[in-house]
């Protein structure tokens, strides 16, 4: 029987990432153009180009996390992922969900693999001692702030690779 542990739970984390941008990947580029103020309409080439880019972070992380020491720079980043994918839950996915009266892609696999899989992360992350609280406290939002601000950036390289310039 396979105990659950911060290193079982950083693989765990990678593949509910990987499930939940799958989701996302297929329904959300349409979602996007009724979403309103909620998202931004994307290509879905764009789109897939930056949850394909997230997801490989996250098993990088998962990698660091499972060859690093307790209090490793892996640990810290795949906790900090995991902060980022639970707020994630309810920021875009329950708020959008409530607000637009409609179903917003990702909402089903944030609430049923991201919530349980990134609450089991964290809380084995500090019970296990492989993150410091006290050093959570501001590496993990650094860590979230971090991959919020990649998404603009990977949309503007995905927009520059996948989508046809119009010739003047």
């Amino acid at each position: 029987m396979i105990q659950i542990n911060f290193v079982v739970l950083s693989w765990l984390f990678a593949i509910s990432i990987t499930v939940h941008n799958l989701e996302e990947a297929i329904w959300l580029p349409k979602w996007s153009k009724s979403a309103g103020r909620w998202h931004h309409p994307v290509e879905p080439a764009v789109f897939r180009f930056a949850v394909l880019t997230l997801t490989i972070l996250a098993y990088i992380f998962a990698i660091l996390a499972s060859v690093g020491e307790k209090q490793s720079i892996g640990a810290y980043l795949v906790a900090g992922y995991a902060l980022a994918m639970l707020l994630n839950v309810v920021f875009p996915h329950l708020i959008a969900t409530i607000a637009l009266k409609k179903y917003a892609p990702g909402l089903a696999t944030a609430l049923f693999f991201n919530l349980p899989v990134t609450a089991g992360l964290l809380y084995h992350a500090v019970i296990d001692a492989y993150i410091d609280l006290n050093r959570f406290y501001y590496i993990g939002p650094m860590v979230t702030i971090g991959i919020l601000g990649s998404i603009p950036v990977l949309f503007v390289i995905g927009n520059r690779v996948f989508v046809p310039r119009k010739q003047s």
